[in-house]
């Protein structure tokens, strides 16, 4: 009974870990497929997550929850500003786009703090069960006692999946990250493509944190994004670059992430610090295993030509 318990309590954890980086990490592939290494992830996940924080305290988690998304869409559009329109090398962008994003968020929130907010919490959403499928044996409680925003989370995979390889815009911004000429000479513009997914990899970034504020703390840190951005573009490369993939690998993380609660559970003697080491050392594997893969959209990371 013990072990019902525990194992049931993981899978929910696993669940609820996974679900902000499955947001990240879907923003990422949109964004990878059309030619786009968004690094400047993390910063649209720590800005989400304090716009969360700021909305919710006075309208409430839902609007937190938008607020959040509209706050990575921002923060995608100046690296858009950057690697679109100047042109600039898409790694280092992202790489200063990503500090720029963690230092605006972490000194809002110092002048949140100064106007007498410390220990400010808002209101979190709560899990939602759905009648029949939350008593489903093993999975019921993992999967259908959850926050609305992993039931958001369901129903977007199947549509980004959908959108990707079943319309002419999907099919366009594939095309983007395979062979810009043919984009061009089909009559699209590569750049507004790109811009259009990086547009959409930032509210999904933005979404990822805001559900760490709304659905999990209910409350705002420095740096609560966590290496979490990174961590999305490795689940990518680790997902084979299909939403499918991306959700399966998602899973793994927020697994791993969940050994801190089956740890403390068991009382396993495992040194803590250790624990908290194994998402990051399963992204540096990740990484390395799918190294040059040929899954990988084969002009990602290129710098578009300029626009005649």
């Amino acid at each position: 009974m013990i072990e019902t318990v525990v194992l049931d309590g993981f899978l929910q954890a696993m669940v609820r870990t996974a679900t902000p980086l499955a947001f990240a990490a879907l923003g990422e592939l949109i964004a990878e497929r059309a030619g786009v290494i968004n690094i400047g992830l993390e910063g649209a996940i720590a800005c989400g997550a304090f716009a969360s924080f700021v909305v919710a305290m006075t309208l409430g988690p839902e609007a937190g929850f938008l607020a959040g998304g509209i706050a990575g869409m921002a923060v995608a559009l100046v690296f858009a500003f950057f690697v679109i329109t100047l042109r600039a090398q898409q790694i280092i962008a992202g790489a200063a786009v990503s500090m720029l994003g963690l230092a605006v968020s972490a000194s809002l929130h110092r002048v949140v703090v100064a106007s007498g907010s410390p220990s400010a919490h808002v209101d979190t959403l709560s899990a939602v069960r759905i009648p029949g499928l939350a008593d489903l044996p093993l999975v019921g409680t993992a999967l259908f006692a959850q926050p609305v925003t992993t039931y958001a989370l369901y129903l977007l995979v199947p549509a980004v999946s959908w959108w990707l390889y079943h319309t002419t815009g999907g099919i366009a911004m594939r095309a983007v990250g395979e062979y810009p000429p043919a984009v061009t000479a089909a009559g699209h513009s590569p750049q507004t493509l790109q811009l259009l997914a990086l547009l959409a990899c930032g509210f999904l970034a933005g979404l990822g944190g805001a559900t760490l504020v709304v659905a999990h703390s209910g409350t705002f840190s420095d740096g609560m994004s966590a290496g979490r951005g990174f961590i999305a573009i490795a689940i990518v490369a680790l997902g084979r670059w299909t939403p499918r993939g991306v959700v399966g690998g998602a899973l793994v993380f927020g697994g791993v992430g969940a050994l801190q609660f089956l740890t403390q559970s068991m009382g396993w003697r495992t040194p803590y610090t250790l624990v908290l080491a194994f998402p990051y050392v399963l992204t540096l594997v990740a990484m390395a295993a799918f190294r040059g893969s040929r899954a990988a959209p084969a002009a990602l990371g290129h710098t578009l030509e300029p626009i005649p």
